[in-house]
C-alpha cells in the first residue's frame, strides 16, 4: 500500500439525529411524520433541500438531517444544520414540541412509549422489530451522528477501513453524551453505545465485536462480513428483506453502494457546531493515519480486533477517562511514552492533526469544552451534580435544548 494522499478525501455525508418531544414535559413525541408533512404538504420519509435534507428514521420521534450529498468542505456546515435545527422547531412549535440533542432521553420508558415508523420503509423496520425487538435502549432511545468518508477502489478501501478501525475504539472519548437512562445514572458515559453493542445478540454476526475485522479490500468484505451475515439472517428473514449493506450493525460500515465507510459510534452532541467539530476531528485524525503522517499504521493494521474491541469497552465505560495502555495501540497512532486517557490522546492528536483546509472557527469552542471540560456526559454529569429527580432532570435538559436553539456550547 502506498502512504499517498487520497485524491479525493471529500465527506460523504454528515447525518444527525434529534428527538422530538413535548416542550413542557420533555416525554418523546411521535411526531416526526407532521413535521415532514408539514413542511411539505405529504407524508413523505425524506425531503430534500439543497445543503441539508430531512428523513424519518426507525421510530417516529427521531428526525435525521443529513447533508445533501458529498461535500468537499465541512466549512460552514455546522450553519446549515443550525438553520434547519430551527426551521424542525418553528414547524413543531405548534405542535407543542420542540427537538432535544444528545444521544439518549434521560427517561424514556422505550417498551411503552415507542411507535416505529409505519409509512414508508414500514415492512423493513417492521422486520428489524420481529427479529430483534425494537422496543428498547439501543433500538428506539439512540441518536447519532454518522460520518460517511468516500474510497475510491480496493486501495483507498483498504487504507481507509485500517485507519477507522484503529481510531474507532476511542471515538466515544469524544462524542459520549449518554449518561442517563430511565431517571438514572447509568455508570457508563456511553450509554447509548452500551445498549447498541446488545442490539444484533440474536445474531451475533451482524455486528460482530463492533469494532470491524482487518479486511481491506471489497472481496474479502463481501465473502468474511457480509457473507455470513446474510446466511445466519436467512433463516428469520426468509423474504430478504434485510438482506443490504444497512444491516451491518458494526460501529463502520462498509457501504459498496455509496463508495464510503459510514462511522456509527459517535452520540449527538449539544449543537450542531459541536457535531461538526467532532466529525472535523475525527476525519482529520483518520486522514493523518491513513496518509501514513501519524503512526506506522502498516504495521498493526492488522491488530486483533478482540484487542480493540477490549479498548472500545473501556471508552464506552469511561469516555475521555478511558486509560488506554496498549503500547501497541499507541504506537500505531504515532503517541509513544506512557499509558494516558483517552482524552489526552486525542489533545495531542488535534494539535498534530488540525487545523485543516476547511477548517470552520466555529468548531472553536467545541472542541475547546470538550477537550479542556470533558465530553458532553462528563458536561451534564457536573450540572446534575447527583440529583436526578425529574425536575433536576428536566432542568439540565432544558438547558440542552436551549443550547441546541441558539447553537451554543453546553457549560456545567
Amino acid at each position: 500500500m502506498s502512504g499517498g494522499p487520497f485524491h479525493l478525501f471529500q465527506v460523504a455525508g454528515l447525518e444527525i439525529e434529534y428527538m422530538i418531544v413535548d416542550a413542557a414535559t420533555l416525554r418523546v413525541l411521535p411526531r416526526a411524520d407532521l413535521v415532514l408533512r408539514d413542511a411539505s404538504g405529504a407524508v413523505v420519509s425524506d425531503m430534500e433541500h439543497p445543503d441539508i435534507s430531512w428523513s424519518n428514521e426507525l421510530v417516529s420521534h427521531v428526525i435525521e438531517l443529513k447533508t445533501s450529498g458529498p461535500t468537499s468542505r465541512l466549512a460552514g456546515t455546522a450553519g446549515a444544520f443550525q438553520d434547519h435545527v430551527r426551521r424542525i422547531n418553528a414547524l413543531l412549535a405548534p405542535h407543542r414540541a420542540r427537538l432535544l440533542p444528545t444521544g439518549a432521553h434521560p427517561f424514556m420508558d422505550p417498551g411503552r412509549e415507542t411507535v416505529l415508523w409505519p409509512h414508508e420503509y414500514g415492512p423493513v423496520y417492521a422486520a428489524f422489530d420481529r427479529i430483534f425487538g425494537c422496543r428498547g435502549h439501543g433500538w428506539s432511545n439512540l441518536q447519532s451522528m454518522h460520518v460517511n468518508l468516500p474510497f475510491h477502489g480496493d486501495e483507498e478501501f483498504g487504507r481507509l477501513h485500517a485507519a477507522i478501525r484503529l481510531l474507532l475504539p476511542i471515538m466515544p472519548a469524544l462524542a459520549a453524551s449518554t449518561p442517563v437512562l430511565d431517571g438514572r445514572i447509568t455508570g457508563c458515559l456511553d450509554s447509548r453505545m452500551s445498549f447498541y453493542g446488545k442490539n444484533s445478540a440474536r445474531v451475533p454476526s451482524v455486528a460482530g465485536r463492533i469494532v470491524p475485522e482487518p479486511v481491506f479490500d471489497e472481496a474479502t468484505y463481501r465473502r468474511d462480513i457480509l457473507g455470513p451475515m446474510y446466511r445466519d439472517m436467512a433463516p428469520l428473514d426468509p423474504e430478504g428483506v434485510l438482506r443490504d449493506e444497512f444491516l451491518n450493525a458494526r460501529g463502520a460500515i462498509a457501504r459498496f453502494d455509496r463508495g464510503a465507510i459510514e462511522i456509527r459510534v459517535l452520540d449527538t452532541q449539544e449543537c450542531p457546531a459541536a457535531d461538526v467539530a467532532v466529525a472535523g476531528l475525527v476525519r482529520a485524525a483518520l486522514m493523518a493515519l491513513a496518509e501514513g503522517r501519524l503512526g506506522d499504521m502498516e504495521r498493526f493494521r492488522a491488530m486483533d480486533t478482540a484487542r480493540l474491541a477490549s479498548i472500545l469497552a473501556s471508552v464506552i465505560r469511561d469516555a475521555d477517562a478511558a486509560r488506554i495502555e496498549d503500547a501497541d495501540y499507541l504506537a500505531a497512532l504515532g503517541i509513544s511514552g506512557r499509558p494516558r486517557p483517552a482524552g489526552e490522546i486525542w489533545k495531542e492528536l488535534c494539535e498534530r492533526c488540525l487545523p485543516l483546509p476547511d477548517h470552520d472557527p466555529a468548531w472553536d469552542a467545541p472542541l475547546a469544552s470538550i477537550l479542556e471540560r470533558g465530553c458532553l456526559s462528563r458536561r451534564i454529569l457536573a450540572a446534575l451534580g447527583g440529583d436526578v429527580s425529574r425536575d433536576r432532570l428536566m432542568s439540565v435538559y432544558r438547558r440542552l435544548a436551549a443550547c441546541l436553539e441558539a447553537g451554543e456550547v453546553f457549560h456545567e
